[in-house]
């Protein structure tokens, strides 16, 4: 490159058409200079540059860059820092001037440019080009056209509402230049494949009406394995097709979520919106990638931003509570305590003595406990919380949000001089974001696709379960409470699963309906005030007793990573917002008329017709780490499989080693439940391959020879249950020997503790799997033995009678030897369970009288049995005479 070339010429990474055809007006003002295209994912820009000639217009790679040889930065289409990584060497260095070509509003993100040419056009093309023909620039028809397809591109052909009078003017100022209008409509031209077909039809049947200050805007989602090209344009079709005014295109493509938003309306600038989600824009177009959101997030944050600027002038002054209940510092928590047992609240604003200025908060968790540890009458200074944030009373929602969610701060006080005039409370803030985007939901809506399961439960459900559900709602509708079937329940219930074990959430006092509930069963009610939630005990028509949980809706919310949940009430939304899947994160309305409408906030249908497994928020997997094998338990389950994203977020919270924060009786009720499922195994290999397992504990990774022994363990288990003997074989147990294989006695005892598993057995376990590990050569050599045909069965069982019955398993899962596996099934079959066919009875009519010689007799008596030497009754009680006869001989000769 000529060290005179000082000028380098780029536009935001993702380019489209505008923001290429910009750079290469751009080349004609900066001259001499150097283009860097950053790549695209449009596929027809990206076989425009393939077809060009990259050395005639400038363009140059940016490994063959040399950063200090440019002096000057010049930027198209964009000002954000965010959008222009690829050229970071540049705006890091000192002394470099930037200059930038833009058509979109102010952001905080703006780098600060030496130079900004500004102009509300709907192509920033456009703009360039008046400078091109203030100049005299003389450009041929080929250059023409790529410029006129970039204003074309960005106007939506001149029908985008961002289309001004400058635009037109440019265009034809490039037609006099030679620009080819049918060239631009053939490059323009989109080629949809049957997967943008689909992805098309998945936009058109998830369009859901939202109404905003009047405007009607429309989220839509679609979902795909991989990225797919061209969903701007999908967005353009649809907009096209529908006549929307506002429009929300959401495409989840493996890791990442592509939102593109159009809008016709002043009312809804959606680059604003775009731009909350690390993208940009402008008010009637813009776009963003995102990859560190779940849909869920992004759904709510659109809907979020979306609510703010219906309402852009609501502060805190409406959202607060007042006048604001507190403490002074100097009272005691004792007081404190009642104080908010009394108002029922969860924490407290505390004042300086005499003033109502706010020097600190108080939960009422602290209050509670300190209490209850005989610290009643000391100062609530002493344990308030002393750095609190507060805000003024014009704060916007977007501020209380970020204290309240992202600093976790129980609540805001809001302060006026020096006066605290009110609060706002995370209820207050949860109540705003459930209740107000509900409120702005259009149901009646063409496009809302709401649906009643209302004839799956008639179908799919035994009369007795229909019933319960019939008879909740008519209790929800009498005492005017939302009732609701949640979570496993209604998933089982869409996949045509059986699952009877019903869950109820009540928008309200779910204690008053599981009382009701209980009174029309005769049963009677276990109540957890704590946790807001109740259990039905009743006897169904059978006679056997069922049980039913009823909760109050509520929010939990974890104070730190792998922390217990701390519950709030709240809205059914809400409850559901808490749950771990999208696929549990349903619910079906017990007192709606018609019975059944489906309620569905976060897509859970939809993966479900997918079969993948997604979370609800990015946190989730560091709020529970309990969840990662969760997601696997249910993947291996249903044959689904974990989203890209989820998977993402596992790793994440692999690397943050949230793992060694479980304690060993969450892991192990987890680590049980994979045990009972279908195919533990699998779920193991799953765990292993995302290196969960090793997570747990690093000598758990499984080898070749586990995995295989996993899977024959699996085999003998099934085989045992086919048997239905009474003695039921503790899964668990089998497949912890089996993960253990080859370790020693130190590692496992290791492992034992890190599961969780049960204290009482420690020793026991440890103890069978030691003896089982000291008999395995005896058993060879019995089984030498009996391929001789010396071998007794007697000494078999001997070996194996103090062995348990999941060692047996294990030990007849692991022999190699066919000739031992079989006398191993039938000791377990038939051999452990023999007795000698006679007993105390007959030994009385032989004359002997009860005594230890009966034991001793029985015993001799089963040896001679299994060793087929006295196989029936007459047999064995001529040994029994013998025997008998020989004790009172031996008897008789002692002096």
């Amino acid at each position: 490159m000529s060290a005179a070339t000082a000028t380098l010429i780029t536009c935001h990474a993702n380019a489209d058409f505008d923001a290429f055809a910009a750079m290469l007006a751009a080349r004609h003002l900066y001259a001499p200079c150097m283009l860097l295209f950053p790549g695209s994912q449009e596929r027809g820009l990206q076989k425009v540059y393939a077809n060009l000639n990259p050395v005639a217009y400038g363009f140059a790679e940016a490994a063959d860059l040399r950063w200090e040889d440019f002096d000057r930065l010049v930027l198209v289409d964009t000002r954000q820092r965010s959008r222009v990584g690829h050229v970071a060497p540049l705006l890091e260095r000192p002394g470099i001037r930037i200059e930038a070509w833009d058509h979109h509003p102010d952001s905080p993100d703006d780098i600060a440019a030496d130079a900004v040419h500004l102009a509300q056009v709907g192509a920033v093309t456009s703009l360039l080009v008046q400078n091109l023909e203030t100049q005299n620039v003389r450009l041929g028809s080929d250059e023409a056209t790529l410029l006129g397809l970039g204003i074309y591109g960005d106007t939506g052909s001149f029908t985008y509402s961002s289309t001004t009078a400058e635009d037109f003017q440019a265009a034809a100022w490039l037609l006099g230049q030679g620009m080819d209008v049918n060239q631009i409509n053939e490059m323009a031209a989109h080629e949809l494949t049957s997967l943008h077909i689909q992805a098309l039809n998945s936009l058109l049947e998830s369009a859901r009406t939202y109404t905003i200050n009047n405007t009607p805007v429309v989220l839509a989602e679609a979902s795909m394995e991989h990225y797919l090209g061209d969903f701007a344009y999908l967005a353009h079709r649809l907009m096209e097709m529908e006549k929307f005014s506002v429009l929300f295109a959401i495409g989840i493509m493996g890791d990442r979520i592509q939102v593109v938003a159009r809008s016709r309306s002043d009312a809804v600038n959606v680059g604003d919106i775009c731009a909350e989600l690390g993208g940009g824009g402008h008010a009637y177009a813009a776009s963003a990638s995102v990859r560190s959101m779940t849909i869920n997030e992004v759904r709510e944050t659109i809907l979020r931003r979306l609510y703010d600027q219906a309402n852009p002038d609501k502060t805190a002054r409406e959202y607060m509570s007042a006048p604001a209940v507190g403490i002074e510092s100097a009272s005691s928590i004792q007081e404190a305590d009642e104080l908010m047992l009394h108002f029922g609240l969860k924490a407290v604003p505390v004042f300086r003595p005499g003033t109502r200025s706010c020097v600190g908060l108080l939960d009422a968790q602290t209050a509670s406990r300190a209490s209850a540890h005989g610290l009643g009458d000391s100062p609530v200074e002493d344990y308030m919380q002393r750095r609190v944030r507060t805000l003024p009373p014009d704060a916007s929602l977007k501020e209380l949000t970020a204290v309240i969610v992202d600093a976790r701060q129980r609540l805001v006080p809001i302060v006026e001089g020096e006066k605290v005039v009110g609060v706002v409370t995370r209820t207050d803030l949860i109540n705003v974001f459930a209740d107000e985007p509900g409120r702005l939901l259009d149901r009646k809506s063409q496009n809302s696709k709401e649906r009643n399961i209302g004839k799956l439960i008639q179908d799919r459900l035994p009369a007795e379960i229909r019933e319960l559900l019939h008879l909740a709602g008519q209790l929800g509708r009498k005492l005017g409470l939302p009732v609701y079937a949640v979570g496993g329940f209604v998933r089982d219930l869409l996949l045509d699963r059986p699952n009877q074990d019903i869950d109820l959430v009540v928008e309200g006092n779910g204690i008053a309906l599981a009382k009701a509930l209980a009174a029309e069963l005769n049963g009677r009610v276990r109540e957890h005030q704590k946790f807001l939630t109740s259990v039905v005990i009743f006897h169904d028509s059978k006679g056997i007793e069922s049980r039913i949980d009823v909760a109050t809706a509520r929010l939990e919310y974890y104070e730190y990573p792998a922390a217990l949940p701390t519950v709030e009430l709240s809205s059914i939304k809400m409850d559901l917002f808490r749950r771990d899947f999208t696929i549990n994160a349903l619910a079906v309305r017990l007192d709606s008329t018609p019975f059944g409408q489906l309620v569905d906030f976060f897509g859970g249908q939809r993966d479900i017709k997918e079969r993948v497994i997604r979370v609800l928020h990015t946190l989730s997997f560091v709020e529970d780490p309990t969840r990662c094998l969760r997601a696997v338990r249910f993947e291996q389950r249903y044959k689904f499989r974990i989203g890209p994203g989820a998977e993402k977020l596992i790793k994440n919270a692999l690397s943050l080693k949230l793992m060694d924060r479980l304690s060993g009786a969450r892991l192990f009720n987890e680590y049980q439940h994979i045990c009972d499922e279908e195919d533990p195994p699998a779920c193991f290999s799953r765990l292993d391959e995302l290196c969960i397992l090793q997570a747990i504990a690093p000598q758990l990774g499984l080898t070749p020879n586990r995995r295989n022994l996993l899977h024959r363990l699996k085999e003998m288990l099934t085989w045992y249950r086919l048997l239905y003997f009474d003695e039921t074989a503790q899964a668990w147990l089998v497949y912890f020997l089996g993960l253990n294989l080859n370790m020693n006695y130190a590692d496992t005892s290791a492992h034992y503790l890190r599961l969780g598993l049960p204290q009482v057995k420690k020793a026991e376990i440890l103890g069978q799997r030691e003896q089982m590990r000291a008999v395995r050569g005896k058993l060879e050599a019995w089984q030498r033995q009996d391929d001789m045909g010396t071998a007794k069965v007697s000494a078999l069982c001997a070996l194996l009678r103090p062995i348990a019955l999941e060692c047996l398993l294990y030990i007849m899962a692991s022999t190699d030897n066919p000739g031992l596996q079989k006398n191993l099934s039938r000791y377990i079959t038939q051999w452990r369970r023999e007795r000698a066919d006679i007993g105390g009875a007959e030994l009385r009519r032989l004359g002997l009288a009860p005594g230890p010689l009966y034991g001793r007799i029985l015993k001799a008596v089963l040896v001679a049995k299994l060793d087929g030497e006295a196989p029936n009754v007459e047999s064995q009680l001529n040994l029994a005479r013998r025997l008998a006869q020989n004790a009172s001989e031996n008897n008789d000769k002692r002096p």
